[in-house]
């Protein structure tokens, strides 16, 4: 796996891991269970040489939309453009107002950014990590359209409160579920609860291709064709452009690719979810749950661990000591978007989302890829215990 981050990426991804080491996410792991479906599927495209949209992306719109339990699915080319292609869809406008998390990726509030349209921040909630609904209805203006909750590392957002506002204000409801797929809010898959669920594949996600790719899912038939006309730079017809739209299509490869993998996404979440039921274990049996605060999980959701954060006294300090072990982790994410650059044009001062900060600073992935084995799980658990008992 790179060891290396960039600005262009959410997650560095793949691949060789040291002698010894643990990976934060092992993907030629996961390729070497499939290799020869994947490839047989890659050279169906090469043989029928038909890249753009066509059967494969059709394919994988109605098996997504099963999946999730909607009755449109509209694939394009990013999770980003998967954000930017609803709010396109029901015409945000410049100064129009979309309700969301600070603690986030950056494409949450880009995407409402580069319409001209304005991220209204509330706080999270600091046991869930997704946004506070107590605090959304003190946002509400005259100019709010829509709220975007996020399903941060794959637990839902309370969707009960958050559709009950948007229901009472008129508010639409684009659902970030980007790190998401498969989950559920009291059975309901997520994608399927707001106005459009928004989804991707880039290659770290719980289903991810081998390049970027997007999904955005909906219940509306008029949104969904708004949908595929935009994605085709606003063309119902080959050089004849009713909308103003943008190039974003999933292409072929990505498509064949993503129905491969998701014949085996279920059985990949169940071993994410029993990874993480190991670590609230092996936390416990080394005493660590009272310094630690572990993801939370609720009877009203079903959790699919795109991640698995932990909130750690020391985090900087405990990471560098796990990658001197050959442990390597993640910080989703280190600063709150408020204080980014690129939003300080909002006006927000650093103290406005204090859970956000907070958790900021302690925040800490670990691996929970489906092929971590016990045995990695207890040198992982078993190295945060050193640290804490021994470091300086």
């Amino acid at each position: 796996m790179a060891t290396h981050t960039s600005a262009q990426f959410e997650l560095p991804v793949s691949t060789e891991p040291s002698v010894g080491s643990i990976s934060f996410l092992d993907l030629k792991a996961q390729f070497a269970e499939i290799r020869h479906e994947i490839a047989k599927a890659v050279n169906g495209v090469l043989e029928a040489q038909h890249f753009i949209l066509g059967p494969e992306v059709e394919a994988l719109e109605r098996e997504i939309a099963e999946y999730v339990g909607v009755e449109y699915a509209i694939g394009c080319g990013s999770g980003s453009d998967a954000l930017l292609l609803a709010q396109m869809a029901i015409g945000i406008e410049p100064d129009d107002e979309i309700i969301t998390a600070p603690f986030t990726f950056a494409a949450t509030a880009g995407s409402i950014a580069r319409l001209r349209a304005r991220p209204v921040f509330v706080d999270i909630d600091p046991d869930t990590f997704n946004i506070d609904e107590r605090q959304i209805e003190a946002a509400i203006t005259p100019r709010s359209r829509a709220i975007m909750p996020v399903h941060l590392f794959g637990l839902p957002a309370n969707m009960d409160a958050i559709l009950e506002l948007a229901r009472k204000y008129h508010l639409l409801v684009i659902e970030d579920a980007a790190q998401a797929i498969g989950a559920r809010w009291k059975e309901k898959g997520i994608g399927s609860l707001g106005t459009f669920g928004c989804f991707s594949f880039f290659p770290s996600k719980n289903l991810g291709g081998a390049g970027d790719g997007g999904m955005i899912t909906t219940n509306d038939s008029e949104l969904a064709q708004r949908l595929r006309v935009l994605r085709v730079h606003g063309a119902k017809r080959k050089y004849q452009y009713e909308l103003l739209g943008i190039n974003s299509r999933i292409d072929a490869l990505q498509a064949a690719i993503l129905r491969v993998k998701l014949r085996y996404l279920n059985d990949w979440t169940q071993r994410r979810r029993r990874n993480a039921e190991r670590y609230r274990e092996l936390f416990a049996e080394y005493g660590l749950t009272r310094q630690l605060i572990l993801p939370c999980s609720r009877e009203t959701s079903f959790h699919v661990y795109n991640q698995y954060s932990i909130r750690a006294p020391r985090r900087d300090e405990l990471q560098v000591y796990l990658r001197d072990h050959g442990i390597q982790t993640e910080i989703y994410y280190p600063s709150p978007l408020h204080v980014e650059p690129a939003f300080t044009y909002l006006g927000y001062s650093a103290g406005d989302f204090p859970n956000a900060a907070a958790t900021c600073r302690e925040v800490l992935a670990l691996p929970i890829y489906p092929e971590l084995t016990l045995a990695q799980q207890r040198r992982i658990v078993a190295t945060i215990s050193n640290f804490y008992q021994h470091a300086a």
